[in-house]
């Protein structure tokens, strides 16, 4: 293997662990749609029944619900004849054995992880978690250079970890858009960028927090602008100018409800809907009045392990989906009942 090949099975073997692969990341892998892909997505909406339901619920029990061959034999017996699956389901040990034989890198992964670093590890707990969606096929080349891998996904378990409370003081001061009494149990920070798609998703969930924990919670919003979004900077510099002039929560709904129209004029366009003074918005802006704090605030990402949006933090532990409220509402309503 080419080490240029070696660092890429790594990186995409650690990501799938960690689960980073989610968001707008910092540098975004490009695809193309292969004509294979193209065919495939023609018979995606075929849903099984039947045998061929059952035959299916069965295999991506064994093979876990999140790899490749898991959709690819949804999407297959969309499309087969009900004896051929009823077939399958009669000779389903041959199919349980071939997946064994296929996942024993995977096992020995496991085994060799678990060992070493305690099967009660927190680096043990997210392998066994993660394992089911990575393809075997990285499970070899993970063994191969098993150094490295421990070492990288002991660093994302390092990751995961709270921050220390300084570091969450600094996080969460009062020079960021907020909502939310200062002395709240929980505190909520978010990373995030108007012109990434994700964060949209978040913002919304953001609107869902305010609404059902009111003054029970802190929520901290920091600009990230990725380089990669042309507009993204100077967005943050619109809302904290917007902020400026205590309307940052109104301009943050409109930047996002429109993230594919954020060139500046448009932003003057949102500050008249918001109710600002656009005079002052516009000298804020053409004399970059904000550009320091927004760059203030990216550093302060990079410090903490930011590398892509939206990233939040909840009582200083970084959270898995920021878009998800069920899951962030369980988290929420956990952290309030502990705290009384």
């Amino acid at each position: 293997m080419k080490p240029r090949q070696t660092i890429t099975s790594i990186a995409l073997f650690t990501l799938a662990l960690a689960g980073a692969l989610s968001g707008c990341q910092k540098k975004p892998k490009k695809t193309e749609p292969s004509a294979s892909g193209t065919a495939t997505a023609k018979v995606a909406g075929a849903k099984a029944s039947g045998p061929c339901e059952e035959y299916a619920t069965k295999l991506c029990a064994k093979a876990g619900e999140q790899t490749s061959l898991c959709g690819a034999t949804k999407m297959a017996t969309g499309v087969m004849a009900p004896a051929a699956c009823s077939a399958a389901i009669k000779e389903f040990s041959l199919t349980e054995n071939m997946l064994k034989d296929q996942r024993k890198a995977c096992d020995a992964l496991v085994t060799k992880l678990c060992t070493e670093t305690g099967n009660d590890s927190e680096v043990c707990a997210m392998i066994k978690s993660k394992i089911p969606q990575v393809p075997s096929e990285q499970c070899g080349g993970a063994l191969e250079h098993y150094d490295d891998v421990k070492k990288q996904l002991t660093a994302a378990v390092m990751a995961n970890k709270p921050l220390p409370a300084d570091v969450q003081a600094k996080i969460a001061a009062t020079d960021a858009p907020s909502f939310g009494p200062a002395d709240a149990k929980v505190t909520i920070v978010e990373f995030s960028d108007f012109e990434c798609p994700y964060c949209s998703r978040a913002a919304a969930v953001t609107e869902q927090i305010r609404a059902k924990y009111k003054d029970r919670v802190r929520f901290v919003f920091r600009q990230f602008p990725l380089p990669m979004h042309s507009n993204a900077k100077k967005a943050a510099e619109a809302a904290l100018a917007a902020n400026a002039q205590g309307k940052f929560w109104e301009f943050h709904d409109l930047m996002f409800k429109n993230q594919k129209q954020l060139e500046e004029s448009a932003l003057e366009g949102y500050a008249k809907q918001a109710g600002l003074n656009v005079a002052g918005f516009k000298d804020a802006l053409s004399t970059s009045k904000f550009s320091a704090q927004v760059d203030a605030d990216t550093k302060l990402g990079q410090e903490v392990g930011v590398q892509g949006t939206p990233t939040m933090f909840i009582n200083g532990k970084r959270i898995d989906n920021p878009s998800d409220f069920g899951s962030i509402s369980t988290t929420l309503d956990g952290l309030l009942k502990t705290a009384g």
